[in-house]
């Protein structure tokens, strides 16, 4: 009976007096929100995500570059086009568990990373960093992960900071291939 006496469309009778905001609806978000996917023990048997991307295809599994310690890999939920993640093949949380190997390869394949961001697409800046724990903000906190986030001047424009979405102009295949086109030899 509700439905016959208003106009507005059935779905959203009662969520409220309407405003002027648009709504983007993302609920493929909620499966990261509520942690689907993440790995519940030490390895890939639990689950998780950086162990079994190594044995994927390079287009398959996001992959842009793979060193011996450790590889690059595209950001399934990136801040920017060109969000690459710098990950040990080792299941490993913290970043003093690495070995002074994983440590060299993953400082030197962060810097070929900036390079081939630039080289790509002449980022301006980035940010690079590792969330070391749950509380730190880590998505993935059982196996580290260095972020590497191009930059642009004025990047930072109304739509993530008003409106919260992110708008990336590429679709993540051809971002890979564009980056894995540009990585130093």
């Amino acid at each position: 009976m509700l439905a016959a006496m208003s106009s507005e469309p059935e779905h959203q009778i009662g969520v409220g007096t309407p405003d002027a905001f648009q709504r983007l609806w993302t609920p493929h978000r909620m499966a990261y929100i509520q942690g689907e996917g993440k790995p519940t023990g030490p390895g890939a048997d639990d689950g998780c995500p950086f162990c079994s991307i190594p044995g994927k295809s390079d287009e398959d599994g996001l992959i842009i570059a793979r060193g011996r310690e450790v590889y690059a890999v595209l950001n399934l939920y990136p801040y920017n086009g060109g969000h690459l993640l710098v990950v040990p093949y080792r299941h490993v949380a913290d970043y003093t568990g690495l070995t002074d190997a994983e440590t060299a390869e993953l400082a030197e394949v962060t810097k070929q990373a900036m390079t081939a961001v630039r080289t790509a697409s002449g980022a301006h800046g980035f940010n690079i960093g590792m969330n070391q724990g749950s509380a730190a903000g880590a998505g993935i906190a059982p196996h580290l992960h260095q972020h590497v986030v191009p930059r642009w001047g004025g990047d930072a424009n109304f739509m993530p900071v008003v409106g919260h979405t992110r708008v990336l102009p590429q679709l993540l295949a051809d971002t890979r291939r564009m980056l894995a086109d540009a990585w130093p030899a």
